[in-house]
């Protein structure tokens, strides 16, 4: 039983890391191999996606409890049950729907202008700069007047100075691409405050439940965002090039780029429940460098020796990081809750963490 619980835990631990490492790629192949350069229009299809998939998981457990069901019906919906665990549609009141339009601002924007950043930086800036988010999410918890620890503020340090190293030189991007990306980093920080706060604070709702809440409001603001830049009509005007029947390949690009952006939560669901917080820090860690290692080769990215020791720097930093955080959760907990209880709660923090990543 251990053992075929560790081969479903490995099973799934590649899936999760080739969902990250696909969805990654395939943004970036949509904007420079298929030159579809609409990020508001492909973060729509994205969203556009995890409603469908969010829709598909509820109507599934409803079928299960009608009195028609069917044999395949309780299958599935046990199936599902097996997977996320107990999903209950919440009633929303006033303001917590005023609080799920404000996360799905957040949550539109975070998407569309890291999709926006590929579109002008190499993806081994993209990732490098995304490793500033714990120190950007500090930054903000001592603006809150948060109890951050000395030792987790100075583990942040080598990060910043591995970016700063990696960031100099040749590494592929453009002033706007820098300004954007860093806008970009800061929108990541600040999500994943208020999605800890959707998924752990008074409204206590389920990573599927709050996809299913958000995701329709965000792909609303993702097309006007579409609309308003002038996306939409570079499509219309590409309709005879872009179309599916005449030309299959832009279209499988981004619907399989949508596909992945759903996937990649449920994988990180069940990486959740199948290993420990650490296990999953060490692969994000592993993903980080495969990624850049996959784009360096598929999209011809230079780097220098210098910008190569920096993406080192931060890779340690980062994991260096993640292990300080980790320690510190657990030691905090111990202290405060009963043993069976930990993994529970480190399961409800990696899922605030499994929503940010979409």
């Amino acid at each position: 039983m251990a053992s075929s619980t560790m081969d479903s835990a490995t099973i799934w631990l590649l899936i999760w890391t080739v969902n990250n490492i696909g969805i990654t790629i395939l943004n970036k192949m949509a904007f420079q191999q298929v030159n579809f350069k609409y990020p508001f229009f492909l973060s729509a299809v994205h969203m556009f996606c995890n409603y469908l998939g969010s829709l598909y998981i509820f109507r599934s457990l409803a079928r299960s409890t009608s009195a028609s069901s069917t044999s395949s019906a309780y299958s599935a919906s046990a199936g599902i049950s097996a997977l996320l665990g107990t999903i209950n549609r919440k009633q929303i009141n006033a303001p917590g729907r005023k609080m799920i339009i404000a996360f799905s601002v957040i949550f539109s924007l975070n998407i569309a202008i890291g999709n926006l950043s590929l579109r002008y930086v190499s993806v081994n800036f993209n990732q490098v700069m995304r490793s500033l988010v714990p120190a950007i999410t500090i930054a903000f918890g001592l603006a809150l007047k948060k109890d951050i620890s000395q030792r987790r503020q100075l583990a942040v340090i080598p990060v910043v100075i591995g970016v700063a190293m990696a960031c100099f030189g040749d590494m592929s991007y453009t002033a706007v691409g820098f300004f954007v990306t860093v806008f970009c980093v800061i929108l990541a920080a600040l999500k994943v405050v208020a999605s800890g706060e959707m998924l752990t604070g008074d409204l206590k709702l389920h990573p599927v439940d709050l996809l299913g809440h958000m995701a329709p409001l965000a792909m609303g603001q993702c097309l006007v965002l579409a609309l308003f830049t002038g996306e939409l009509g570079g499509i219309w005007g590409r309709r005879e090039e872009l179309n599916p029947f005449a030309n299959f390949y832009p279209f499988f690009i981004v619907s399989l780029s949508g596909v992945f952006s759903f996937s990649l939560n449920i994988c990180s669901l069940m990486a959740n429940k199948l290993t420990s917080p650490l296990t999953l820090c060490i692969a994000a860690n592993v993903k980080q460098v495969l990624i850049i290692a996959i784009s360096t080769i598929l999209f011809g990215t230079e780097i220098s020796l210098l910008n190569g020791l920096g993406i080192i720097v931060v890779l340690v930093g980062s994991g260096r990081y993640s292990y300080v955080s980790l320690m510190e959760k657990t030691t905090a907990k111990a202290s405060l809750r009963p043993v069976s209880a930990l993994k529970d709660d480190a399961d409800e923090e990696e899922g605030v963490a499994l929503i940010a990543k979409v």
